[in-house]
């Protein structure tokens, strides 16, 4: 296999662990809306992976796909494979790609550190790091609007979702005919819409945060689930949202088979041959 095939086949895994990843999110969102169960993060579902039969294998395989899709994502965002341009506009988009590369690269870390058994398998939801590095940048100088320029970028990318589920403008990234597109549209509006939601409520933390210059206002994935249950009617919200994110999950699947990946255009920048 050529390093053109194993680049494309590194970023389709990636997708597809993605997928898995908030595929299991939405489900545990789900079983915790209707009293079955609870509620769980990005890392608590690694965790959950850990612990099923031959679980460092399949956590090994999703690790490897998280690296993938980091690495798709920088490449996306440093060579403009998309064609957003070097407008504020385009920029934004190619930031908000590198900031996905860097999240992805962290989770697979803590993939990693889980199958060598450098951090326990416990079950839990909590710890998604978000808490920890807003207190970092606190403690820097202009710190508080540090914080306040995150929470505005996380608001920006939940425009963007909704933008994109809005128009389904995703349609052009994909490789599929006109009968795949008609399912394949409603899953990704749903999905990007429910991430959309997600995003807004952590951005209002960040800037909740910098407000406040108090870190613990701050908080990622796991704790915008709980905030949505803790409201009223908090269990039908929940259940809504945990669809949209399963939708995501499925539609990261699909992007694994149908997106469109510029790897000969990468590959002739680095110079390296297909």
């Amino acid at each position: 296999m050529g390093n053109l095939a194993r680049f494309e086949s590194l970023a389709r895994l990636g997708y597809g662990a993605r997928g898995v990843v908030y595929v299991l999110v939405g489900w545990f969102a789900m079983m915790a809306a209707i009293g079955a169960g609870q509620l769980t993060d990005t890392k608590g579902v690694l965790r959950e992976i850990l612990q099923q039969p031959f679980g460092k294998a399949l956590l090994a395989v999703v690790a490897l796909g998280l690296v993938g899709h980091a690495v798709w994502r920088v490449a996306q965002a440093w060579f403009d494979l998309d064609g957003h341009g070097a407008k504020a506009k385009g920029l934004a988009v190619r930031g908000g790609l590198l900031a996905s590369g860097a999240i992805h690269v962290s989770l697979a870390f803590f993939a990693v550190s889980l199958v060598l058994g450098w951090q326990g398998p416990g079950s839990g939801g909590g710890g998604d790091g978000a808490q920890d590095w807003t207190a970092w940048l606190l403690s820097q100088p202009f710190g508080r609007w540090l914080v306040g320029a995150v929470g505005v970028a996380v608001l920006g990318a939940a425009a963007g979702h909704f933008v994109k589920a809005w128009n389904a403008s995703f349609r052009r990234f994909l490789k599929a005919d006109p009968k795949a597109m008609e399912m394949i549209c409603p899953i990704g509006r749903i999905g990007l819409g429910a991430k959309g939601v997600v995003f807004v409520i952590i951005g209002i933390f960040f800037l909740t945060a910098a407000w406040q210059s108090d870190s613990s206002e701050s908080g990622g994935l796991g704790k915008a689930l709980q905030t949505l249950q803790e409201q009223p009617y908090g269990a039908w919200v929940l259940a809504v949202v945990a669809v949209g994110l399963f939708a995501f999950g499925i539609y990261s699947v699909i992007q694994g088979v149908y997106r469109r990946i510029d790897c000969p255009d990468v590959l002739a920048r680095l110079d390296v041959p297909a």
